[in-house]
């Protein structure tokens, strides 16, 4: 009964401690993988120079002894490594704040709510409409860090049908996750992989629209399986305790009139008008996160003047918000704190050449399956997936020719890496959509990681016929 009781009482340590842990781990590899480093050159990819490897020029260098101080301070160099995405969150946060107190969003929600109990039918189109959509979004243009500050609109509407947070992220978040990783379109993945590996400019579109709706659909199925799971019984939901207090907020919230009246409908007005602009800006300013940021800003200043508020109100609530983006921020350096030390131990240049060689040691039909788990592993430390692509495919490209796979294979195997992304606690993305969202990385994480098996499965049958056809360029 005593190791019942403990087994039942087990609990995970908190994320933060889960991704120091992780520093340590990296930190002990720097004194065992040998030291070493491609040459570099400056190669124009996509309108813009870029600094990428060298193919062959791989050379071991003397090796590099991190000093333990580093334990302590990459965290902080963390913070200004990504103080732009850290300074985002507590904008969106803040912002979100401003607009939450202003009500609109509860009674909009809800009367959502109420046209789709007087239409029960069209329910069950919500999931898998705004899903591609998103998933759209993630293949054509990138979408990634710009779902951050929808989950806060679609965890509401989630909880408002009968389903749970997780939906309420998922919509989101694993709509644009899928559109990123089985891109057709994406400038940052399929664009400059394909261009640093000499192939014409979105080439193989065939086969690859096939891989977008085949992991978009998987995607899709897993989570409205899930959601229907969830709303036939709630308890299920890994996050009931959470979504019963979201409720009472939403139910129980004496600062504001359940009456639509003309503030709400000035809010709403400011809220659409932002997200018009922002989308407009994403499209065809191609902003990023600096400009998306300021949108958020002005739309909760905004807001909160139409509702009412005093300017220190306004003041209050922000920082009330950003607050809540604290336990985010600390994760977010920490995870940054992970690629400072393979840098500087300089061991990530060493992995992926003594990875490229032991690709190259594997029959043909396996060879891309490898290059997609090297991927995933360079993909844990780096996130973005220029960068990945600036570093990976000047070397994947030549071995791809080597072991009789082509360069189209290879950006595939490259890209498809990405569908591991949502389970990453190094991801700033990830960390910063379950902050947003209040969800521990422990219970995503264990939710997430059947989705994530399937996904990498998907992903090893999908490398399998542009092996056997010989996929080409066009």
């Amino acid at each position: 009964m005593d190791s019942i009781k403990k087994k039942k009482q087990f609990k995970l340590p908190h994320t933060l401690v889960l991704i120091y842990m992780i520093v340590l781990l990296v930190y002990s590899l720097t004194w065992i993988v040998p030291s070493g480093q491609f040459k570099r050159a400056k190669v124009g990819v996509g309108g813009t120079q870029r600094e990428v490897t060298i193919p062959g020029t791989f050379q071991k260098v003397e090796k590099k002894i991190v000093s333990p101080d580093i334990l302590l301070t990459a965290p902080i160099k963390g913070f200004s490594e990504g103080s732009l995405i850290i300074a985002f969150l507590f904008v969106v946060g803040g912002a979100f704040m401003v607009i939450q107190k202003t009500g609109m969003i509860d009674i909009a929600i809800r009367r959502l709510a109420n046209t789709f109990a007087k239409h029960p039918r069209s329910r069950k189109f919500v999931i898998p409409v705004l899903m591609t959509v998103f998933s759209l979004a993630g293949s054509i243009f990138g979408m990634s860090e710009e779902t951050i500050p929808f989950i806060m609109v679609f965890i509401p509407l989630a909880l408002s049908l009968g389903y749970d947070s997780i939906v309420g992220v998922s919509i989101p978040f694993l709509g644009a996750a899928a559109g990123f990783a089985a891109a057709f379109f994406n400038p940052f993945t399929v664009g400059i992989a394909q261009g640093l590996s000499g192939l014409p400019l979105y080439s193989g579109l065939p086969y690859r629209l096939i891989v977008w709706a085949i992991g978009t659909f998987t995607v899709i199925a897993f989570v409205m399986r899930y959601a229907a799971k969830i709303k036939k019984n709630p308890e299920l939901s890994p996050v009931y305790e959470l979504d019963r207090k979201r409720l009472r907020e939403m139910s129980v919230n004496g600062e504001v009139s359940d009456e639509w009246n003309s503030r709400h409908r000035a809010v709403l007005f400011i809220f659409a008008g932002g997200i018009l602009v922002l989308i407009l800006g994403i499209l065809l300013l191609n902003w990023y996160i600096t400009a998306i940021a300021a949108v958020f800003m002005g739309m909760g200043i905004f807001s909160g003047l139409a509702s009412g508020m005093s300017p220190s109100d306004i003041a209050k609530n922000f920082v009330e918000g950003a607050k809540e983006m604290m336990n985010v921020a600390f994760i977010i350096a920490c995870g940054r704190a992970i690629l400072i030390i393979a840098s500087e131990g300089q061991i990530l240049d060493s992995i992926l050449f003594y990875a490229s060689n032991f690709i190259s040691l594997f029959p043909k039909i396996v060879t891309a399956q490898m290059m997609f788990f090297t991927q995933s592993g360079i993909n844990f430390f780096i996130h973005s997936g220029t960068a990945q692509a600036a570093l990976t495919m000047p070397v994947m490209a030549p071995l791809s020719d080597l072991v009789g796979v082509t360069r189209q294979t290879s950006v595939l195997a490259f890209q498809l890496c990405e569908f591991i992304l949502p389970i990453l606690p190094t991801s700033a993305v990830t960390m910063g959509v379950l902050g947003v969202a209040k969800i521990s990385w422990e219970k995503w994480a264990r939710w997430f990681f059947p989705l994530m098996l399937i996904l990498i499965a998907l992903s090893m049958l999908l490398l399998i016929p542009p092996v056997l056809m010989n996929w080409g360029p066009f």
